[in-house]
Parts: structure tokens; sequence; C-alpha cells
């Protein structure tokens, strides 16, 4: 069940304890300190994403805390978390709300499966809720407990539809090289990010890829306005290629997250959505990161104004508080799937799990009574594009890209001409490293600082993001220079 409760402040620190306040030297168990807890990482955990020979010989950071928009270390340190964690922390940290939504429904009702006809309370409260920020256009949602199982489900589910509807040979999905789904097989290989296809044999079959709207990096001397459309129309080429008949869905994030921040330029989603309408394709919108206003509406296809068949849909759905994720269903999708196909022969023994539904309500109750969404799109958004546009002074940005609360700052090593540095990792990793050791957490991919910090940030915190990440860009200036 959803109570209320009075509307808090932004940022306001909660009551803590006077040891953890002091120190954050907590522990996990009486016997096991936090100080310790690096060496037995090191000797038990397998990382994601990590160079586990070079982790084990540096060490786990510890992270033993966090309230607001800051993170604490096992040693205390207190860092600016720029990222939200991995791009989801949108309500920021410390909600207690969140931790006493879950207790009450835990003690309520722990677990029950959705298979067999079954559902619970607040999954089904959850499913009213979500699909109600879509305008009506989206009634329905698939519950997954992540955002690279959501895109397992939508991968599944666009194939079915098809084939209920007597086309069984639409089964080919195109998405875009550089861009992140998940990293499952399917999400792996419908993403088109080299370095994951190298590990596993993928991509897997009935998937191909077309070229991102990078205008910085790849648009040459077209104008952003024709990349835009010129990047687009390699959808409709793909289509001749493979023939329509083939096609199932394209996927694409509407601003690319990992792939860092590529914000496509104006042209480019009406025309994708133009080539899907008129060559009967499903549209996907990947909103795992853009969701749940990050971009200063509930969802990015909104922002940029096309909408979507499916949209698979995690992080900021719960903040990251508890793992639940799902697939916005539209509807033309949704009645062949109810009236045509029967059985989907698909989910997840904690598919809308119930403590995470309860969480996830609590996380949404938080977000619309602060109007956060607004909040970003009138306010904080528009303040923390504008203090990172002053990084274009500096001598080695070549330009920024912000969209209400997630920006992606280019490096360059030539601003007049947009080269870039000739070795693009070690550009970025300079400067995120220095801004890490300044007590500032960012995200580097290749040569773009990316940040996508909590909704509840203060102008005051975007300013001290700002004026550390400056520092860090003035040290590999530096470093260049020596």
């Amino acid at each position: 069940m959803v109570v209320a409760h009075r509307k808090p402040p932004y940022n306001v620190p909660r009551d803590r304890s006077p040891t953890a306040a002091a120190s954050g030297e907590r522990s996990v168990n009486p016997l096991t300190p936090l100080s310790n807890l690096a060496a037995i990482d090191a000797a038990h955990h397998l990382h994601p994403f990590s160079d586990m020979k070079a982790l084990n010989d540096n060490g786990s950071r510890v992270i033993a805390r966090a309230d607001g928009v800051h993170i604490f270390d096992a040693q205390g340190k207190k860092y600016l978390d720029a990222f939200a964690g991995l791009w989801c922390v949108n309500i920021g940290y410390g909600r207690r709300e969140i931790a006493e939504a879950a207790s009450r429904q835990m003690n309520e009702l722990a677990y029950y499966n959705t298979f067999f006809g079954t559902t619970t309370q607040p999954t089904a409260l959850l499913a009213q809720k979500v699909t109600g920020y879509t305008g009506g256009r989206m009634n329905h949602v698939f519950f997954t407990n992540s955002g690279s199982e959501a895109t397992d489900t939508w991968f599944r589910m666009a194939r079915v539809y098809w084939k209920a509807l007597g086309q069984p040979s639409k089964t080919h999905i195109i998405g875009r090289r550089n861009g992140y789904h998940g990293s499952t097989v399917a999400g792996a290989s419908l993403g088109g990010m080299r370095h994951m296809h190298e590990q596993g044999g993928l991509p897997i079959d009935g998937i191909s890829h077309i070229g991102q709207p990078y205008w910085y990096a790849e648009g040459g001397d077209l104008t952003p306005h024709d990349f835009g459309l010129a990047r687009a129309r390699e959808l409709e080429a793909m289509i001749d290629e493979l023939g329509e008949e083939n096609v199932a869905a394209f996927v694409a994030e509407p601003i690319q997250g990992a792939g860092g921040v590529i914000v496509p330029p104006d042209s480019y989603w009406p025309e994708i959505a133009r080539i899907c309408r008129e060559r009967d394709i499903l549209l996907v919108s990947d909103e795992v990161i853009c969701g749940f206003g990050r971009l200063g509406t509930w969802f990015g296809h909104q922002h940029f104004g096309f909408q979507p068949d499916l949209a698979p849909i995690a992080k900021g759905l719960s903040s990251g508080y508890l793992p639940i994720g799902g697939v916005l269903v539209g509807d033309r999708v949704a009645k062949v799937m109810i009236e045509e196909v029967g059985d989907f022969n698909h989910g997840f023994t904690y598919s809308g799990h119930p403590v995470c539904a309860a969480a996830a309500l609590e996380n949404l109750r938080i977000i619309e009574e602060e109007g956060l969404v607004e909040r970003v799109r009138d306010e904080i958004g528009p303040y923390f594009a504008a203090a990172l546009k002053t990084l274009e002074d500096h001598e080695i940005v070549g330009q920024v890209d912000a969209v209400g609360l997630i920006a992606g700052v280019q490096l360059a090593a030539d601003k007049a001409t947009r080269r870039r540095f000739a070795k693009l990792d070690d550009a970025g990793a300079a400067v995120r490293n220095h801004c890490l050791e300044n007590g500032l957490v960012m995200r580097a991919t290749g040569d773009r600082m990316l940040a996508s910090p909590p909704l509840i940030i203060s102008r005051s915190q975007v300013d001290e993001m700002v004026d550390t990440l400056r520092l860090g860009l003035d040290h590999l200036r530096e470093t260049l220079r020596k």
C-alpha cells in the first residue's frame, strides 16, 4: 500500500547514527569491519565490466553509505555522485520512505509470482501508475528485473507479434553502432559496442546495425541537421537491403547513454519515426536511462516528440533502491498479444515482485509529489546545461551536450577542426580519475565526460561539479603540455 508523507525539501540530510555520521565505519556484520572488505572482495567477487587483475592489484573502493547526492567510502571520504550510481538514483540516496514501503510490503507479502493467473496489490497498482505517464498510448507493461531482461522481453515479443499477424519472416532487428541495450546475449547483440561483441561470439543472427547520430565525431562537413537526416536514412537503406518483409523492429536510445551521451540532431527522430511508420516496422525506444524525469519528461521519446511501439524501462523506475524493470507495450502490440497470441511463454520468477513494486510506487510518489520532472525541465535542468556550457571556453573542450540532467562533455585536441585525441580512452580516464581524487564521481566514455546526477541536485552542487570538472580538464591540459 502507498501512504502519503510530508513533502521534504530537496537535499535535506536525514538523521544518521552518530557513529556512522562521524566516520562511515559501519560493519556489515560485527565480525567484518569495512576495512577488511576490499581483501574479501578481491578473493571472491568477480565484478562486471572490470579488469579483474588490475582491480585486485589496486583494491576495490568500498562504498559504505550515502545521503542525498553524496556517497561515502569506508575511510569516510565524501564524493558528489554526479552519475547517480549507474544513471539510476533519480530521487537521491537515503530516502527512508522507500525502506519503509518495502518493509511494510515484506511484512505483509514478501513474495508471490505473477504466473498462473495471479497478481499482487503493488504489482497491479504499479502497472496502472507507470502506464499512466504515457499519455494513454501505452496501456500495458510487462515487468522484469532489469533493463537487460526488458530488452530480451521486447526482442521476443516483437517476433511473436509479427508471427501472430501471419508474417513469421519479420524477425530481423536493426540497432545502432555504439548503442547499448544491456549485457545479456540478446541485449549485447542488439547494442552496437564492438568490445562486447568480441566476447562470446556476438552478435547473434538476425541483428544488424546502422550508424549513430554522433555529429561531432562523424558529421564531417555536414550541418547537424543534414547529418541527422543522413543517419536516419541509413535505416531505410538497411530495410531495403534486408527486405521489409524480414524486418521486425528498430531499437535505439532517445539519447545514447553508455555510448557517450550522444544527443541526436533535431532532424533525426522525426525522420526515424517516419521511416518506421511508412515501412511498417516496430519502433522501440530504450528508456532505461532516459525515463522517469532524466530529460525533464517522464520518458525520452516524449522529449523528442515520437511515439514508440515498445519501450524498455528500469533504473529510475525504483531509483535503484530495488531491482525492477519492464517493457511498456503500445496498444497495437498489446491487442495482438492479448487477442491473438494466447500464452506468451516468457517471464521471470521475480516479474512484478511485490516488494520491488512497492518500492517503485513509493519512488514514483516522491517524484510526483516533489515535482522532480518539472524541476528538471524548468529549473535545475536549464541551470545544469548553462553551467556546463561555460566549459566550452576551455582549451580542450570541443562541445557540451546537455538535456535535462544528462550531459556529455566532448574533449578535443583541436577545437577548430574537431580533431580528437589520439588515445581517446587515456584522455577521458585522466580527467575522470582526477575528478575522483577530488571528490567527484563522473564517467568517461573514450574522450567524452558524462554526467547524470540525481534529480534533486542543487544549484550549488552543480557549481561544485563544474568547478571540479574544470580542475580535471586543467590537469589533462597540463599533463599534455608536459
